[in-house]
């Protein structure tokens, strides 16, 4: 087809709904069209690439021996109610019902569905290994769409699940997805790093993320270049700190601390580094219960990493009211010494400090020289 006579309306001015170079050169290059938030068309040029990405997706599925299929978009709450994750996948799973009130969902992924088809069609262990994809249209509700089609509320996602004898079958499968993964993106010509990441609501024991190297996008990971370790942010294991010499712990000290809530204004006033706070936050882990978590005045929470601790599904920081019913303190006083009935984390590096300082547990007070064992006890690390 000629030139002329093809669909493809290119831009002069770069679109000001664009936030990142990708989405700004795929609408000049009249490859997609906005039709809402995190909804998009995908126009002929578009829609060219795709089938290309797809050839290679599919020849590197076939390679490994997995066979394509097409499950259904719409499926039946009952098979995710069985799973348990009708209730825990939470406001991002898209949930409607039809004219006789059954309730049905947009598939987010398909474990329900291709797991009860096995279970329907298979009847003996002579039958695996027995691995099964699809290239299809997916859907998630995402809370803020952004990038594109990066992050959309529909998007197209090659998703495959494997059904093995045992446990080393299953290695030896997931083993043959992860070089399928690496051939993919290396034919493609990506620079890219298979990390470590988390199982999420799907869970598993292992799971990795093939992250693209770009200046754009919302993820971070970490890399060692030496040992070729790499995970994102939220599945990074660090290495416990270097203790040196014990420091001798001083007397429990109360100060005044008028008006010092946040870390910058309790060091400022009084003269130390972040790294001498601790921050007891707070979170709500059940209808009325709360746990509290200590970390470091210069660190931040990683929330997922406390949701697979105590294996939750939500997490939430606890609103002040709840804080002073809890502690009767208000926010940014809360410290571990005397909570009742609150259980205490505190992570690796808040276990290492000494004479370190916390919340006094009323308004406008700080306690300094605090000491894990002496002063408070916590649950786990």
């Amino acid at each position: 087809m000629r030139v002329s006579q093809s669909l493809i309306p290119t831009m002069r001015q770069d679109p000001g709904e664009a936030e990142v170079v990708s989405h700004r050169l795929m609408l000049r290059a009249g490859m997609i069209r906005k039709v809402a938030a995190g909804i998009y068309s995908y126009l002929p040029l578009g829609l060219r690439v795709i089938r290309k990405i797809e050839t290679i997706v599919r020849e590197e599925m076939n390679r490994i021996g997995a066979q394509e299929l097409l499950l259904p978009i719409l499926s039946s709450a009952e098979l995710w109610k069985e799973t348990d994750r009708w209730d825990f996948y939470g406001k991002e799973l898209f949930r409607l019902h039809d004219r006789h009130e059954r309730d049905f969902c947009l598939g987010p992924t398909h474990e329900e569905v291709v797991t009860d088809l096995f279970r329907r069609e298979v009847s003996s262990y002579r039958q695996l290994p027995v691995t099964l994809y699809q290239i299809q249209t997916k859907f998630r509700d995402e809370i803020r769409p952004r990038f594109g089609i990066m992050r959309g509320r529909e998007f197209i996602m090659k998703d495959a699940y494997s059904f093995d004898q045992d446990v080393e079958g299953a290695k030896r499968t997931y083993q043959d997805m992860y070089d399928a993964y690496c051939r993919i993106f290396a034919r493609m010509g990506l620079e890219f790093r298979p990390v470590e990441a988390d199982t999420g609501l799907i869970g598993g024991i292992s799971s990795h993320e093939f992250m693209v190297l770009a200046n754009t996008g919302e993820e971070l990971i970490v890399f060692d270049p030496d040992t070729q370790y790499a995970a994102n942010v939220e599945r990074a294991e660090i290495a416990p700190p270097t203790i040196g010499e014990p420091e001798t712990p001083l007397p429990l000290e109360k100060v005044s601390t008028p008006n010092a809530k946040s870390v910058e204004e309790v060091c400022a006033l009084l003269n130390v580094p972040p790294s001498r706070l601790v921050k007891t936050l707070l979170y709500q882990t059940g209808t009325d219960e709360i746990t509290a978590v200590l970390i470091r005045g210069d660190h931040q929470a990683n929330e997922i990493k406390i949701q697979r601790h105590l294996g939750i599904h939500e997490l939430s920081l606890a609103t002040p009211e709840m804080v002073l019913r809890f502690t009767t303190a208000p926010v940014g006083f809360v410290g571990p010494i005397g909570l009742q009935k609150i259980r205490i984390l505190a992570d690796q590096a808040v276990a290492a400090l000494r004479n370190f300082i916390v919340g006094g547990n009323e308004p406008d007070v700080h306690l300094i020289h605090v000491n894990i064992d002496r002063d408070f006890a916590i649950e786990s690390i």
